[in-house]
């Protein structure tokens, strides 16, 4: 029996297991919507910019580990997915984007609402597709699905003209994937892996330093044994945050530029470097040839294009994290590392991660310590980018997997807020929190009407110094205080904007409200924008500038 392309897409995600689209219609994907109509099986959740959307979508996908799917119509539909498409892709995050395209017939023409999104989203893609054959829609959507899952997960974009989505196709009854050119090494090479666990097990000083691959890959608790086993400390990057608990004596919390100085001398130190699902960003390494300078390093991930693409490893292992740990752990004899680890303990209590407090003022580290004690380190936290992202990471205790969700690798404000409506539908029974600045929350400000109308009781914190705050604090270090363009001037009263959209608002201007504003908000079944004024200038130490070491750490 033949079906419309429209109809095979809208069964194709229901093949997948799909629960949840988001997304934004428009004239060249009516038809698509039109299928959709009457499914229950799928929740469609209308959000008021693509942008929201694909956030979103990105946010569900980080806190389930499931694909997130998000549709668009063509033309500036589909080009407001783009930052997002650069985001995921960046991250790792598994992403399916469907859009409308204008008719094969006038791709070209310069049409109405047209735009070669194809060409476009090339190179900030894991792959994706023009369709131009109903008959292989099908087959398109499954791969698709398939690309973007596995190996190092990534976001797809599915291109479907409106006469692709109005013809007519028998849908093919055996689709067995075809990908001869796609196949993803999971397992890790065997003689590299006992290299590496005779590596460990002579190592001295061996620190682990771990990456948003171990989250991707669900090796939490392989990461945890295999600490254990060896009284390895563990480091971790911005997105392998909460892959180690934050609370576990071996946990050296995040390292790099805005790290704990213990993790950064730790790395400074080591002789043995466990790099797992990392990619050695420069955020974290600084000089490449400066870091680990002393050490032999096992690099581990799922993508062989970045075994030493930016630092030379002595024992590369391509495979899945979780997979490689496995293995590792099983040839590694249980050793105490006494001596490395009363050095760490020592520098932990030497160099604690601290801050001036006061009572005249609100400082945003005591906010994200609040928020912290008020969830227990239980809550899904999502982040911008930006000064509030980096205290995040440096004063909430991430316990488990899939609890941060931020923009890691492209740096995206305007991420947080609809990551976290995305990450509250796919974990409903999770406290969210989305911690942003004022000057992130402002960019997708709109998604609060999103919120409301499907009743998502997430919870906002912005921490509003009045500056786009990390420039600013650039500006001031590098640039002697010449603030150029980032006094945002008069602040908006987040508190009216959240009731004209029928939300909750509270805003806070005093350090003994700060605690009862967070414990109001957790108790509401609704959306709560808090408006915390905090101190104005208050910089994100400790700091290693661009290039730097440890030796040269600012605070």
């Amino acid at each position: 029996m033949k079906k419309k392309g429209s109809q095979i897409i809208v069964d194709a995600l229901l093949r997948q297991g799909v629960d949840t689209v988001f997304g934004y219609p428009g004239g060249q994907n009516i038809p698509i919507y039109d299928a959709l109509y009457g499914v229950k099986e799928i929740t469609h959740i209308l959000t008021r910019h693509e942008q929201g959307a694909i956030h979103a979508a990105d946010g569900y996908a980080r806190a389930t580990g499931k694909v997130g799917v998000v549709f668009a119509t063509s033309g500036p539909g589909a080009t407001n997915l783009v930052t997002g498409l650069a985001n995921a892709n960046m991250d790792s995050v598994p992403l399916v984007a469907i859009t409308g395209q204008v008719p094969t017939n006038m791709i070209g023409n310069d049409s109405f609402q047209e735009a070669d999104i194809y060409g476009i989203s090339v190179p900030i893609t894991k792959y994706n597709y023009l369709v131009k054959d109903v008959s292989k829609l099908e087959r398109v959507l499954v791969e698709a699905f398939h690309v973007a899952k596995s190996g190092r997960p990534g976001p797809v974009l599915v291109d479907v003209p409106r006469d692709i989505q109005t013809s007519e196709a028998v849908p093919e009854k055996s689709l067995e994937l075809r990908l001869p050119s796609y196949r993803p090494s999971i397992k890790g090479n065997a003689k590299q892996i006992i290299e590496a666990a005779r590596a460990i097990e002579s190592a001295d000083k061996p620190v682990i330093y771990a990456g948003g691959g171990v989250i991707s890959s669900g090796a939490g608790e392989e990461l945890i044994r295999l600490a254990e086993i060896g009284s390895i400390p563990v480091a971790m990057t911005l997105m392998g945050l909460g892959a180690f608990p934050g609370t576990h004596s071996l946990s050296l919390g995040m390292l790099g530029m805005h790290g704990t100085k213990y993790a950064n001398i730790a790395v400074a130190e080591t002789d043995v470097l466990i790099a797992i699902g990392t990619r050695f960003s420069d955020r974290v390494t600084g000089r490449p040839e400066n870091f680990a300078g002393n050490a032999k390093i096992i690099h581990i991930d799922i993508d062989p294009a970045e075994i030493g693409k930016i630092k030379k490893c002595q024992i590369p292992i391509v495979g899945d994290c979780k997979m490689v740990l496995k293995v590792i752990i099983e040839k590694l004899k249980p050793k105490k590392r006494e001596k490395w680890i009363a050095r760490l303990n020592e520098l932990k209590k030497e160099l604690p991660m601290t801050y001036k407090d006061s009572d005249k003022v609100i400082k945003p580290q005591y906010v994200i310590e609040q928020i912290y004690e008020a969830t227990k380190g239980k809550a899904i936290i999502t982040t911008d980018v930006g000064q509030h992202q980096m205290w995040t990471a440096q004063y909430y205790k991430f316990e488990s997997q899939r609890t941060l969700i931020s923009s890691g690798g492209l740096g995206t404000m305007g991420f947080g807020f609809p990551s976290a409506i995305g990450a509250k539908i796919g974990c409903p029974k999770k406290t969210v929190v989305n911690i942003t600045g004022d000057g992130s929350f402002q960019m997708t400000i709109q998604e609060i009407a999103t919120a409301v109308q499907y009743k998502i009781p997430i919870k906002v914190a912005i921490l509003n110094n009045g500056y786009l705050g990390m420039v600013r604090q650039w500006q001031e270090l590098f640039y002697d205080g010449r603030y150029s363009e980032t006094d945002l001037g008069v602040s908006p009263d987040f508190v009216k904007i959240a009731e004209g959209y029928r939300a909750k608002g509270i805003i806070v201007q005093r350090k003994e409200d700060v605690k009862p504003a967070i414990a109001k908000a957790l108790e509401m079944e609704e959306p709560v924008i808090m408006d915390f004024r905090v101190d104005r200038e208050e910089n994100v130490m400790p700091m290693i500038p661009p290039g730097g070491t440890v030796k040269n750490v600012l605070g």
